[in-house]
């Protein structure tokens, strides 16, 4: 390991955005970890070909990331990071009086209690080297909230303000806090719509489309990029949609 080598983390990365993302840092030769919690096959296979195009390592890792056991064992086969992504997520729609403790709980751990133990855990990697970047996968329903998604919703608001504090604190160590805030994006997650109500979104975006993977990975490889000044922002990607 040489000091130019570049390693980035991204969670949720065997398909949509995550996968997205590893392909755009892995074209731009950094070395990457990947996490996933069942589609290992999928990881697998995407960690084979970007290694064999791109030349650089890729380390698959079937882990929950809403569970401090998995996210503690993952790290101790991370020695050097330069980049965190926290992609990982899940969604849930449905009313909040139907909603279980344990639905409630499950969401909160995979889309906010996982930021909090990637984050401790990459924080001393990125002491070591004097600068680090980390990147929050946030959505605009944490801004705004979103009937039927409650849950949802306050995971990705939590997100945000997680975003914000850290990033005060982190600020002074040169290890830079942002979150990529999404609106409609073409992945699996929506795949619940009927093709009614993505019409109806469609309507709703003045860009009159969903968002594209690519699209998402191009600006989280922007804001892994950015000007160090530029901390604890929630940037938004909607299409114009939540103006």
């Amino acid at each position: 390991m040489s000091d130019s080598d570049k390693y980035a983390l991204i969670t949720g990365a065997s398909r949509g955005i995550g996968k997205a993302a590893a392909e755009l840092f892995g074209a731009n030769g950094y070395h990457l970890i990947l996490t996933c919690s069942h589609s290992m096959n999928e990881l697998e296979a995407l960690a084979k070909e970007l290694e064999y195009t791109h030349g650089i390592t890729c380390l698959p890792v079937q882990a929950d990331m809403g569970c401090e056991a998995h996210v503690e064992q993952l790290f101790t086969r991370v020695h050097s990071l330069d980049i965190l992504v926290n992609n990982a997520g899940m969604a849930h729609f449905g009313l909040l009086s139907e909603m279980t403790s344990a639905q409630w709980h499950r969401i909160m751990a995979v889309n906010l209690d996982s930021c909090f133990y990637t984050c401790r855990a990459a924080i001393p990697l990125m002491l070591q080297k004097h600068r680090g970047r980390i990147i929050n996968i946030s959505s605009v329903w944490g801004a705004r909230g979103a009937s039927m998604e409650t849950a949802y919703s306050a995971s990705k608001g939590g997100m945000n303000a997680f975003t914000k504090a850290l990033a005060k604190e982190l600020a002074p160590s040169n290890i830079q806090v942002n979150a990529v805030a999404c609106g409609l994006i073409d992945t699996a997650m929506n795949s619940c719509l009927s093709p009614e109500d993505m019409e109806s979104l469609r309507e709703e975006i003045p860009s009159g489309r969903p968002g594209s993977p690519a699209e998402a990975a191009r600006l989280i490889y922007q804001v892994a990029h950015a000007p160090a000044y530029m901390t604890g922002q929630i940037i938004t990607l909607d299409g114009g949609w939540q103006i």
